[in-house]
């Protein structure tokens, strides 16, 4: 069998397709490759995934692009951890077009980011706080879910692109130039309204 062309994943003392021990890495997601996958089994193997996913295709995320069109490309490090469940380091990588909250209008935002997450049957579970808690479906989780959640965490709240100011298509609004108070003069804001009730 030639190096690379399966999709078996394997983490044992035997040397198994790739010509060496140790974890095998998989292709990233092509077409009929199952999205749940079994994490406890994914950790006693040391499986690290790889997938590619439409930015379009995942529903949490529409309202924030400006254009559909792009991926994110998401690895997914699973390992057996010390309080006997599974992990796995998720990282994630795309360039979305996001609309920027300032100028209202479309911008590329290059992002990346990641977490290590502890898979639990319930939410009632306590993690090591550096790890975040995630929820198994009898034992599975979707990969496309949890690439999802990871981008989310790492995008911007308020995404504003990089010049706003000065990008050029910013509204621009009238500015008004303060007139200093002169010396001794006590400032009184609430004239002008006193003046207005006095005329009603």
């Amino acid at each position: 069998m030639e190096q690379g062309t399966s999709k078996t994943t394997t983490c044992t003392g035997l040397i198994f397709d790739s010509g060496h021990p140790g974890p095998y890495h998989t292709r990233p997601m092509a077409a009929g490759l199952p999205d749940l996958v079994d994490c406890s089994h994914l950790a006693g193997e040391l499986a690290e995934l790889e997938r590619i996913y439409e930015l379009g295709d995942l529903p949490r995320l529409k309202d924030l692009l400006a254009d559909p069109r792009g991926t994110v490309q998401a690895r997914f490090a699973f390992a057996a951890l010390p309080t006997g469940r599974p992990g796995a380091a998720v990282t994630v990588h795309a360039t979305p077009h996001l609309i920027c909250q300032r100028c209202m209008q479309d911008f590329v935002r290059p992002t990346r980011g990641g977490s290590d997450v502890e898979f639990a049957p319930g939410e009632d579970v306590d993690a090591a706080p550096e790890r975040e808690l995630y929820r198994m479906e009898h034992g599975r989780v979707s990969l496309r879910d949890l690439a999802e959640e990871e981008l989310l965490l790492a995008l911007p709240i308020a995404p504003m692109c990089a010049t706003p100011a000065t990008c050029g298509r910013a509204p621009s609004y009238a500015t008004g130039v303060l007139e200093p108070d002169a010396p001794g003069e006590m400032r009184r804001p609430f004239s002008a309204l006193q003046d207005l009730l006095k005329k009603t």
